[in-house]
């Protein structure tokens, strides 16, 4: 498998970066606090905006609900722990 690394401080890959925003992360720093990238010396971030397009919720549905967008992030599988 090749790992694209997003994030070197904290070892996220852009596969993991995408799972996020598919499941709700719309913003870097919903990326941030699901995974930790962009919170240590903030090069990826502008990586992270380009993941995430030009200001697009993924899922708009869940934030039009007024359910926070990570809110399931608790139960995500198959992502390693960043730290």
């Amino acid at each position: 498998m090749d790992r694209v690394y997003i994030c070197s401080c904290f070892g996220v890959t852009e596969q993991q970066v995408k799972k996020h925003a598919a499941d709700g992360a719309c913003t870097p720093r919903q990326i941030a606090s699901a995974c930790k990238a962009g919170t240590d010396c903030g090069s990826c971030v502008r990586r992270i905006q380009a993941i995430l397009g030009r200001g697009a919720c993924p899922r708009p549905e869940l934030a039009d609900q007024g359910r926070p967008v990570l809110a399931d992030l608790a139960g995500v599988t198959g992502l390693e722990e960043a730290a």
